[in-house]
């Protein structure tokens, strides 16, 4: 018999509708199981929705380093980042996947009933605990296929001091693929990496990029790359200077933001903000590197995207009945 596995049904729009015969619903199973900050981890059950497990974190100045995507924004304009189980189920990282790995990275360990009816449980409470297979890698990304989740472990981590964000300004498109390709093979520790291009002069499209994007260290308007280092103050002045010269900065157009703005601007990334609200399709595609730039010249003037994980994932805004294939 097919079931429908929800929590907060916050990514229920996500792809096409099931067709199912009976519904269970994980939203009441809710709570911290056990969370022991000096141990880096937390256990939650299934239901436990995003923003408590954060909001407990921070108590304590940790975080989910996968940096969970918030799709509340596309569905209606505001947060609605769901469960853990979600999460856990979908597998969608934030900016640093190309850096410290997707959600599946991060799971040490699970409980979930199958649909026969066993109860399964995998892992530990640290990584040395782990044997035999690691079933937690399997379901997760899974979409609720293979197990019905009950209990989620997790890998938390200390929040970095400060950061601070790069903005390279260029519409040069081979040289975007050539940043990006330098960010991936530094050794300066950068967190995140995104392209952000003009938008197409279509009323098709919402064009809220200059007011979303809207910071007083942003020098300049149109399209711009952006980088981000974590750390300590001193640390991060260091790398700056390295990445002056490994990226040869002083020949580009850049503006730098601050803790407070680079904070900011990175939750707007992650909550897809530039798609807010959306009455079209929006896609999600990861691609090779060394395909990035051939798209980003399909895409240009057409579509409104947005890349991130340096190169690798694009967010593209597709209208409603174009029917032109990507």
């Amino acid at each position: 018999m097919p079931i429908e596995i929800v929590g907060s049904n916050s990514k229920k729009f996500i792809g096409y509708n099931l067709q199912t015969a009976k519904t269970l619903d994980f939203s009441n199973l809710t709570g911290i199981v056990e969370y022991l900050p000096e141990e880096l981890y937390i256990k939650v059950k299934a239901g436990t929705p995003l923003n408590l497990i954060e909001e407990t974190l921070e108590k304590n100045n940790q975080q989910l380093a996968f940096e969970p995507i918030d799709f509340g924004f596309i569905q209606n304009g505001k947060s609605n980042k769901g469960t853990i189980g979600g999460y856990v189920s979908c597998n969608f990282a934030g900016s640093r996947r190309f850096k410290l790995g997707s959600v599946r990275d991060h799971i040490l360990g699970f409980r979930g009933v199958n649909g026969k009816g066993d109860i399964i449980k995998s892992g530990g409470i640290v990584v040395k605990n782990v044997t035999g297979y690691d079933l937690s890698k399997v379901v997760t990304g899974s979409f609720g296929t293979l197990v019905a989740l009950t209990e989620v472990t997790l890998k938390v981590s200390p929040k970095k001091p400060s950061q601070s964000t790069i903005a390279i300004h260029t519409e040069d498109l081979k040289k975007v693929s050539q940043l990006f390709d330098k960010i991936l093979n530094s050794s300066n520790e950068i967190s995140g990496s995104v392209y952000i291009p003009d938008e197409p002069k279509s009323k098709k499209f919402e064009l809220n990029k200059n007011q979303i994007f809207k910071f007083n260290d942003l020098k300049y308007e149109g399209s711009f790359l952006a980088l981000r280092l974590e750390g300590d103050k001193k640390s991060i002045e260091e790398r700056k200077k390295n990445l002056a010269k490994e990226l040869e900065l002083n020949k580009l157009k850049t503006s730098t933001l601050d803790i407070h703005q680079s904070v900011l601007f990175w939750q707007k990334i992650n909550n897809l903000e530039l798609f807010a609200s959306t009455k079209n399709n929006v896609l999600r595609a990861v691609v090779p590197l060394a395909n990035n730039e051939k798209l980003m010249k399909y895409l240009k003037n057409k579509y409104k995207y947005y890349i991130d994980w340096s190169g690798s994932l694009f967010w593209i805004e597709v209208a409603d009945k174009d029917e032109k294939k990507i």
